[in-house]
């Protein structure tokens, strides 16, 4: 019998944790909501006229400092975690408060989408965040917002945060993007041009990374009554006069949180579902199972989940530009593999809350693997593994997805498994669970 289960529990997790081998899996399990979906409905809501209500909405650390910082500019929020919902009064293109100092933390997300709609609103307002964050590039959003009209600069002069805000308002105008960097860039511009005093047009310089992602932004925006030109993702206009409608909106579960459990089936064999993603959800992080599939796991599509059932692996060459978020989870399954997987194409997640290619070439190593790094990916080769001390560099991907190889590695100890609070704090309790641990 299929072990459901829907934890909301927090129990406490210390500063290390060891992974319990396991043997095949037969569970269901529903993620918490969308962390991307979340915060991208939270910034239509509050630049749309009326309050909104938001369901599924997750309750991790990106989503606290996101909903925090909407209210310390004056926005009305009354959220509920235990129910997942959030009601939201927006404020028609404008916030009340007229400064604000915020604290972001490590959330790339909100600073991105923050900085570009208080661009398009009145005031004064400054953003930082810990010391990654002020390590992490922001300049090519700066100079978009600039182009628009925007007062925007990076005060410490080298493209990263903190961010200072003289806002104006957008005028509107064309603006250039690089789309090699982060797709949040794009997103961020997209969803504050409505609010433009013309029409915007963004416009992206060479090849843009992630692309479901803005596809999402893009019908996140269309469900608050904006719509935007720009089928190709290359070239987008928002004509002005474009503006938000306060809705009802429900978040689905978190694809790139589901990866880790479709990964568990394919790592300690037997079969997860994961309920509330199909194959036509929002997210593109769904097509991480079409990479398990190629490694020779079974996958079925039903109409309320996708079940991932494990069998023998099989090495795979991928470029998983489209879904980087799933990188690391992909590569603890390779080390279960017959062969090498070459994974290629995500140069951009080394600029991500740590270096996701040198810093988990580096972990991977250290559990025994053979690891060829590349400037864009890495080559994966199996070799006989052995328990080790993880470190998790304050991200929670690296956390959760290394968390897969002690599900057949003895003695695989995690370290600062607490930084899954920044997406999900829940996050070992339910993979104990899933096991059975």
């Amino acid at each position: 019998m299929e072990a459901i289960f829907f934890a909301r529990a927090r129990p406490s997790v210390g500063e290390r944790i060891e992974i319990q081998p396991t043997g095949p899996l037969n569970a269901v399990v529903r993620p918490p909501g969308s962390k991307s979906i979340t915060n991208r409905a939270l910034v239509c809501a509050a630049l749309a006229a009326g309050t909104s209500q938001l369901t599924g909405v997750l309750d991790s650390e990106d989503t606290r400092v996101m909903v925090d910082s909407l209210e310390q500019l004056g926005l009305s929020i009354d959220h509920d975690p235990q129910t997942a919902r959030l009601k939201i009064g927006g404020g028609g293109g404008q916030v009340p408060q007229r400064s604000a100092d915020l604290f972001v933390a490590n959330s790339g997300t909100t600073i991105r989408f923050l900085t570009a709609m208080l661009a398009a609103c009145q005031g004064v307002y400054r953003l930082d965040g810990i010391a990654r964050m002020r390590e992490r590039p922001i300049a090519d959003l700066i100079e978009a917002l600039n182009q628009l009209g925007g007062h925007v600069i990076s005060e410490s002069a080298n493209g990263c945060p903190p961010v200072r805000i003289d806002a104006k308002g957008l005028a509107g105008g064309v603006a250039r993007i690089r789309g090699d960097i982060s797709s949040q860039f794009l997103s961020g511009l997209l969803m504050a041009s409505p609010a433009a005093r013309g029409d915007v047009e963004l416009i992206v310089d060479g090849e843009l990374v992630s692309k479901p992602y803005v596809t999402m932004t893009l019908q996140v925006m269309r469900a608050f009554g904006v719509e935007v030109e720009g089928g190709d993702l290359s070239r987008f206009l928002i004509p002005a006069g474009s503006a938000y409608r306060a809705t009802a909106y429900a978040i689905e579960p978190d694809a790139s949180a589901a990866s880790y459990f479709w990964g568990a089936a394919a790592v300690a064999g037997g079969t997860v579902r994961v309920d509330g993603l199909t194959r036509d959800a929002l997210q593109g992080d769904v097509a991480f199972c079409d990479c398990l599939a190629a490694m020779g796991c079974q996958v079925e599509y039903e109409a309320a989940g996708i079940r991932v059932t494990g069998g023998p692996l099989r090495g795979i060459d991928v470029d998983m530009n489209a879904i980087s978020d799933t990188v690391q989870t992909l590569a603890a399954v390779a080390l279960f593999a017959e062969g090498p997987t070459i994974i290629r194409g995500v140069a951009h997640i080394r600029h991500k809350e740590t270096d996701r290619i040198g810093d988990l070439a580096r972990e991977l190593r250290r559990v025994g693997a053979e690891v060829d790094e590349f400037a864009d990916g890495l080559k994966i080769t199996p070799r006989p593994l052995h328990g080790a001390e993880i470190e998790t560099y304050n991200d929670h991907r690296m956390a959760m997805s290394l968390a897969l190889v002690g599900l057949r590695t003895p003695h695989l100890v995690i370290l600062d498994p607490q930084c899954t609070r920044k997406t999900y704090p829940d996050f070992f309790q339910d993979l104990q669970r899933v096991t059975g641990g």
